[in-house]
């Protein structure tokens, strides 16, 4: 599989996302998955230190074992563990890498990201904790995930003066979800930072399992959970079906299409997708070798701004 850079990383096109990791996956099952995205050609694992409460950490450095220094391993903090462990003041940051770094089994972390904005910290300050990081071998390359355009732009102003500076981006985005178009995405090339799509597969509606006027396969997350339904829209669902439509004439899936439209994009360093079985791993790293034509893209563009205008009137 090809690699894109994030700083000094290296990292497949296709990533694998560690949320299911000690929540929907135990331990074995976690293996299996590592294993398979391994075979793959897949080197950049995404989790964070929230997911599963420490265990997607704990479960993923199992899984790796002596295989740590052949894969990219990239984790977040910030989100509240508890009630004393959360934001982004210095002290905390450095408890949080620590805490990451035993539950990872490993001395350094390739990419570490804040994962929300702390409003009651100067990103300066949050900046200065994980440069000295950075220095101490700890980090090699710093990142933020929900950040909006103005707070990438407050923070590359501190990176400029001589703080290390954040490398990538991590925001949702996908052939659904598209709002980081408007300005972040945008933010990213002119500064020359990569960007990470979460949700590429929009919690599952975009691999194919989930189709207008069928009923909805039982176990998947947007059926069983009120905090996805308002995804599974008849709107929603039209664009699915086009899109579908549109995979099927080229003899691809909805997910080989979803995956591929993402990669198509200069600035997207790794599509990060989760999986709970080893042939969802190998399914999306398929994906990546499908290369949308110029014509193609336009066509898809030109869809998806028809849905939007449908969607608006």
């Amino acid at each position: 599989m090809k690699k894109r850079r994030i700083g000094s990383l290296q990292v497949s096109e296709v990533g694998v996302g560690c949320n299911n990791f000690g929540w929907r996956l135990d331990a074995a099952a976690t293996a299996l998955v590592v294993d398979a995205a391994l075979d793959s050609g897949i080197n950049f694992f995404d989790t964070a230190d929230i997911y599963g409460k420490g265990t997607s950490e704990e479960y993923l450095g199992k899984a790796l074992g002596h295989r740590r220094k052949q894969v990219i391993i990239a984790t977040k903090f910030g989100m509240a563990m508890d009630e004393k462990r959360r934001g982004a003041k210095p002290s905390y940051v450095r408890q949080a890498v620590e805490d990451s770094l035993r539950r990872l089994g490993t001395d350094y972390i390739d990419l570490y990201q804040l994962h929300q904005p702390d409003s009651t910290t100067p990103i300066a300050d949050t900046l200065g904790a994980l440069d000295q990081l950075v220095k101490e071998g700890k980090v090699r390359e710093i990142g933020c995930s929900n950040f909006s355009p103005e707070q990438i732009l407050e923070a590359v102003g501190q990176g400029k003066l001589g703080y290390a500076g954040f490398e990538s981006v991590q925001n949702e985005y996908s052939l659904l979800q598209r709002e980081a178009e408007n300005y972040v995405l945008p933010e990213c090339e002119r500064l020359g930072l990569t960007f990470l799509p979460y949700f590429p597969l929009a919690n599952g509606l975009l691999t194919g399992k989930y189709r207008k006027g069928q009923p909805l396969p039982g176990g998947t997350r947007l059926a069983s959970s009120e905090r996805h339904s308002g995804v599974l829209s008849d709107q929603n669902l039209s664009l699915v079906e086009s899109l579908i439509s549109y995979a099927e004439h080229q003899d691809r899936t909805l997910l080989e299409l979803s995956i591929s439209w993402l990669a198509s994009h200069a600035v997207v360093a790794s599509v990060i997708a989760g999986a709970t079985k080893p042939e969802q791993v190998r399914a999306n790293a398929r994906a990546a070798d499908w290369r949308m034509t110029e014509d193609g893209i336009a066509e898809v563009n030109s869809l998806l701004k028809r849905h939007q205008l449908r969607k608006a009137s």
